[in-house]
């Protein structure tokens, strides 16, 4: 079986601001051809409007339910919540530890959001295991075998993408989607559930990705896109493929945030 993921981040729990918003817009023009089948976001209310904004410009299904779960909520930071990230990397420094990995006061560890991250996944695996069976038992494998033009892959980016990303070594059924899906999260959020994937689950990475790309911080609605297959429904060997990462380039014609950094 298979299934995609599109990731979107976003930041502090506020409103989105009026570029946030001209963000959100372009985003959703960008994928405004993605035929999503579900739709979850972090309950976060800037995650909430970037949601909303997204499905509101799509071609296929503006009216599609919007799940909101908390495990996709940004990482606590604690102490150092919506504080400028100065003051992160000052504490960091103090405890002489590297701020990434530095954990202040009332904070989540990375191993704390990367099981959240972990969790997330694992639902939404089995959530498109179900959504196969079903279809199977609806209407017989034999009718899923054959597809239609709706049910086929759609990359909004085709010219970011290798003919490996894109291609399949099982021809064009393995192209026929059980689940397509978009999650609106936060950006350090999804560089862990990122990790997890690389870490723990091998993901197979576009082959022009830095080092600096794969730990950078997407910016605002910076989409990343990831194939997931489940071989004859196996949660337990998940083969995850990223087709891109923090990608950006509908954002050329967006200006940026004026404000200083803060933490994630």
């Amino acid at each position: 079986m298979l299934m995609c993921f599109y990731f979107l981040g976003q930041g502090v729990d506020e409103p989105l601001s009026a570029t946030g918003f001209r963000q959100a817009d372009a985003a959703g023009s960008f994928l405004s051809n993605v035929k999503f089948t579900h739709v979850f976001s972090s309950d976060l209310l800037r995650a909430k409007q970037t949601a909303a904004t997204i499905l509101g410009k799509n071609k296929f299904c503006k009216d599609l339910e919007i799940k909101y779960d908390a495990r996709l909520r940004e990482r606590k930071y604690g102490v150092a919540e919506g504080r400028p990230l100065t003051d992160l990397k000052a504490m960091a420094k103090a405890a002489g530890e590297q701020c990434p990995s530095f954990t202040p006061s009332g904070g989540e560890t990375l191993d704390e959001v990367r099981e959240r991250a972990r969790d997330f996944f694992e639902f939404l695996c089995q959530l498109a295991v179900e959504l196969e069976q079903k279809e199977q038992d609806a209407h017989g494998a034999a009718s899923r075998s054959s597809g239609t033009p709706e049910e086929q892959l759609v990359f909004p980016w085709t010219n970011h993408c290798s003919e490996a990303e894109l291609g399949s070594d099982n021809g064009e059924a393995s192209k026929i989607l059980d689940a397509n899906i978009l999650v609106v999260s936060h950006g350090a959020y999804m560089r862990n559930w990122l990790g997890y994937f690389v870490s723990d689950l091998n993901c197979t990475l576009p082959t022009n990705l830095t080092k600096s790309q794969l730990s950078s911080v997407s910016p605002n609605t910076g989409v990343s896109h990831f194939i997931i297959k489940l071989e004859n429904g196996n949660l337990l060997k998940p083969e995850v493929t990223c087709v891109c990462l923090n990608q950006d380039s509908h954002l050329v014609d967006v200006g940026a945030e004026c404000v200083a950094p803060k933490v994630f």
